[in-house]
């Protein structure tokens, strides 16, 4: 068989041969706030919460759904995931890493669409939301999650856990429950993890993103200094326990926290005034922190 030279081969190259999936890029954007409490006298409680666009168009027209957008001819993610932000929640300027590729064949009822998932952070304090491009409405949802049942198994080089897990997504005007099947195998310090929506609330298999992100959102705080993409550029470290005790969902002593954070920030000669208590000390992230398991 002849040799030829790849330009040669492009030209009588048929791309139609070869079944087309659509891709697209969905940007599952997590961030802390405030809630407000029943109780006048209590002060609002930080709760993770993620982003939700309201769709404006079929399918899933009028459900919430994770944003997303198809991705353009010549745009990589990256800048696929980012126009998604900015045309669809007006957001810019955001911690983003890649996450999950999504690929079952039914999981998009128009065609074969792939998505590849991010995830966002962004603390939101100055962040102004509007619905964009076909988005009838935007919001936070605080996020809470249930497990109904839970089996633990041993397998070779490890062990299995299988749960029955309701995801609860919810705001002053809006409830959103799903209920999940959630399989995750341990094997030589690897944590591999599978999922299968019972009952959703949301479109398509949003569940099962949000799901394996939260996972990966826990898992990185214990070994990164990926939390402070959550907090302002100067805090009080308080607050910055706070959010550590939020996202590893257990309490933290405060000696043994403050030890561990030391090298990772940087005191300010700067107070917070905003407080009805003794003012207390500002500091930011230290940039040059090389970073070490928490």
């Amino acid at each position: 068989m002849s040799k030829i030279s790849d330009s040669e081969f492009l030209k009588k190259y048929d791309s139609s041969s070869f079944f087309k999936p659509s891709v697209s890029s969905d940007a599952i954007v997590f961030t802390i706030r405030d809630i407000k409490t029943d109780n006048y006298r209590k002060l609002p409680e930080k709760k993770l919460q993620v982003l939700l666009v309201k769709r404006g168009e079929n399918p899933f027209i009028d459900k919430w759904s994770i944003p997303g957008v198809f991705i353009q001819e010549k745009e990589n993610f990256e800048g696929s995931v980012k126009r998604c932000l900015d045309e669809k929640a007006n957001i810019s300027d955001i911690y983003l890493e890649q996450l999950y590729t999504w690929g079952s064949p039914k999981r998009d009822p128009r065609t074969r669409v792939i998505s590849v998932s991010h995830m966002g952070l962004i603390n939101s304090d100055n962040i102004d939301l509007k619905p964009g491009k076909n988005v009838e409405d935007i919001a936070w949802f605080t996020i809470n999650t249930e497990i109904l049942k839970e089996e633990k198994e041993e397998i070779e080089d490890g062990y299995k856990i299988t749960e029955e897990v309701c995801l609860t997504l919810e705001n002053e005007k809006t409830v959103l429950k799903s209920v999940l099947n959630v399989i995750k195998e341990y094997r030589r310090n690897n944590e591999i993890i599978y999922t299968n929506i019972i009952s959703s609330d949301l479109a398509f298999d949003h569940p099962k993103m949000l799901i394996y992100a939260i996972e990966r959102l826990k898992n990185k705080v214990e070994y990164t200094t990926i939390a402070f993409n959550l907090m302002p550029k100067e805090f009080t470290l308080t607050k910055l326990q706070q959010v550590y005790e939020i996202l590893l969902d257990k309490k933290l002593l405060k000696a043994n926290f403050r030890r561990k954070i030391s090298e990772m920030v940087i005191e300010t000669e700067h107070y917070d005034e905003n407080q009805g208590h003794r003012p207390s000390k500002l500091f930011r992230f230290n940039t040059e922190y090389r970073q070490q398991y928490f």
